[in-house]
C-alpha cells in the first residue's frame, strides 16, 4: 500500500501465462530518479526467460504525459541487452499517426539512429495503423450473454475482439505507460493499452458507448467499472505473455512504477493516481477556464479539459476550453461530429433510429464533452447541466453548428482568472490530467 513515507514493494514468482506483481514503488511526496527506475526494471525482469527473444513494448502517443524517452532508454539498457529484438508500438487508438519528428521527440532516439537500429533488426518504432484493415486479426468473440454480465445488464450484444496482429509475432508484450483518471474507463492504464490502444473498432466503439451510457460524470476516477470489465475480458484473449509497467507521474517525474500483470499493475497504479490526480474542492465553481497544452492537437483530445472539470462545476455553470492553437474538432472523426454535433446522452438515446449507425466512439465523445443533461423528446428541447464554451481557433459559426458556445480567445486575459476561487472562478493552467471533484457532504449530527 502506497503512502507518503514509504514505497510499496513486493515480489512474486512468474505465473505460466502472465505475471503477478513483480516489484513496485510509489510515493506521494517525491519522484523516483532514473537509477531507481532502472533498478526496479532490472529486479522485475531478471528472472524472465527473454534471452534471445523478441519483445515489443506498447507505449502511449504524445497526448499522454510521461517520461517516455527515459523509459525507452532504461528498457534498452536493461532487457535490450538480452533480447534479439526490442520494438516499440505507439498505442494510438484512433488518434492520428505520429510524424517522424514527433516520434524522435517522443522516444528520444534520432531518426538516423532509428533507421540504423531498424536496418540491423534490433529496434523499430511503429505507429499503430488502425486505419488499415490488414492491421488486425480476430482473436475471438465475447458473447452477448457474457457482455450482459460484464456490463451489469447495460448492453447485451456480441463483440468481435480484434487486435493489431503485429504483437502476436513476439515472445513477450510489455505495456509501458501512465495511469490517470479517465472519462470512459475510470482510470487509464493496464489493458487499456490493448483496447482501445491497439484494438479494433468493435471493442473501441462498444466500450466507449458503454461509458457514455453510464456517463463520464459517474465513471471518471472510479477504479473498477463495467468498461474495465470489458477491456480486461478482451485482453484475456491474448495468449502471448504480458508484462505491464504502470507509471504514475507527478510534475513531470515518476512518482510510482508498478510492474507485474496488467491487472495487478493497473490496480496499484490507480490507487496512487487517485491520491495524486484527484483534487477535492469544498464547493463547486460557477466558471472554469481550462487552459489546454499544445500536446492536444484537436478538440477530440482537448475535450479532457471538460471531462476532468465537469464534476466540480455548479449547475448552470460553465467550462471554457481555452486553446488558441486548436483549429480542428477531430482530424479523424471531424466529418461525423459536424453531422451530429455535441449533445447530452438522452438526445441520442431518445432518437436512436436517427443515430444508431454512427460509431459508438464518436457518439460517446460527443456526449462526454457536452456533459450530463436531459432531452425532452416531445418539445425537442435539450437541457445540459452546464455550458461548454470553446475559446479556440475553431470559428464561431462552426461552434454554433456543433451546439457549443464560442468565445474569442484573444478576449481572454488568463491572468484575470488567477486566485479567484473564492469568487467561484477556477483557472487550470494545464488542464487535461487532474480530476476535480467536490467533497461529499457529511450528514450533520442528529440528521
Amino acid at each position: 500500500m502506497v503512502d507518503s513515507q514509504h514505497s510499496a514493494e513486493s515480489s512474486s514468482r512468474k505465473r505460466k501465462k502472465g505475471f503477478t506483481m513483480a516489484v513496485s514503488a510509489g510515493y506521494e511526496d517525491r519522484i523516483l530518479n532514473e537509477d531507481e527506475i532502472r533498478d526496479l526494471v532490472l529486479r522485475a525482469t531478471s528472472d524472465l526467460a527473454i534471452d534471445r527473444k523478441r519483445v515489443i513494448v506498447i507505449i502511449p502517443d504524445g497526448t499522454r504525459t510521461a517520461p517516455i524517452p527515459m523509459m525507452v532508454r532504461v528498457l534498452r539498457e536493461t532487457i535490450g541487452l538480452r533480447v534479439d529484438v526490442l520494438d516499440f508500438l505507439i498505442a494510438l487508438g484512433t488518434h492520428q499517426p505520429m510524424s517522424e519528428d514527433a516520434i524522435t521527440a517522443h522516444v528520444g532516439i534520432s531518426f538516423e539512429e532509428r533507421k540504423r537500429l531498424a536496418a540491423a533488426g534490433l529496434t523499430s518504432v511503429f505507429n499503430h495503423r488502425w486505419d488499415l484493415p490488414e492491421t488486425f486479426v480476430s482473436l475471438g468473440q465475447i458473447s452477448a450473454s457474457e457482455m450482459d454480465a460484464l456490463t451489469s445488464g447495460i448492453l447485451k450484444e456480441a463483440v468481435d475482439v480484434r487486435l493489431n496482429r503485429m504483437v502476436l509475432d513476439y515472445d513477450l508484450i510489455i505495456i509501458c505507460g501512465p495511469t490517470f483518471p479517465h472519462e470512459v474507463v475510470g482510470f487509464s492504464g493496464g489493458n487499456k493499452y490493448f483496447f482501445p490502444g491497439i484494438g479494433g473498432a468493435e471493442v473501441i466503439n462498444f466500450s466507449h458507448w458503454l461509458g457514455a451510457l453510464i456517463t463520464s460524470y459517474e465513471t471518471i476516477g472510479t477504479k473498477y467499472t463495467p468498461v474495465r470489465n470489458v477491456i480486461d475480458r478482451a485482453a484475456s484473449f491474448i495468449t502471448i505473455p504480458k508484462l505491464c509497467m504502470s507509471l504514475v507521474v507527478k510534475s513531470g517525474g515518476v512518482a510510482g512504477l508498478f510492474i507485474g500483470s496488467p491487472e495487478e499493475a493497473y490496480s496499484s497504479a490507480a490507487d496512487l493516481s487517485a491520491k495524486l490526480h484527484i483534487r477535492w474542492v469544498e464547493k463547486p465553481f460557477r466558471s472554469v477556464l481550462s487552459v489546454m497544452p499544445t500536446m492536444y492537437a484537436d478538440l477530440w483530445t482537448a475535450a479532457k479539459g471538460m471531462y476532468k472539470l465537469e464534476p466540480a462545476v455548479a449547475d448552470g455553470g460553465e467550462v471554457i476550453i481555452y486553446a488558441p492553437h486548436l483549429t480542428e474538432v477531430s482530424y479523424t472523426h471531424g466529418n461525423h461530429l459536424d453531422e451530429i454535433g455535441y449533445h447530452v446522452r438522452d438526445y441520442f438515446l431518445k432518437q436512436w433510429d436517427r443515430f444508431k449507425d454512427y460509431p459508438g466512439g464518436v457518439l460517446a465523445h460527443s456526449t462526454h464533452l457536452r456533459g450530463v443533461g436531459t432531452f425532452d423528446e416531445e418539445t425537442q428541447t435539450e437541457h445540459p447541466r452546464i455550458k461548454v464554451t470553446l475559446a479556440t481557433g475553431i470559428p464561431r459559426e462552426r461552434c454554433e453548428r456543433l451546439n457549443l458556445g464560442y468565445l474569442d480567445p484573444h478576449s481572454i486575459d488568463i491572468s484575470d482568472w488567477a486566485d479567484r476561487e473564492d469568487e467561484g472562478l477556477l483557472l487550470i493552467p494545464r488542464a487535461g490530467e487532474m480530476l476535480y471533484r467536490v467533497k461529499p457532504r457529511t450528514a450533520s449530527a442528529g440528521s
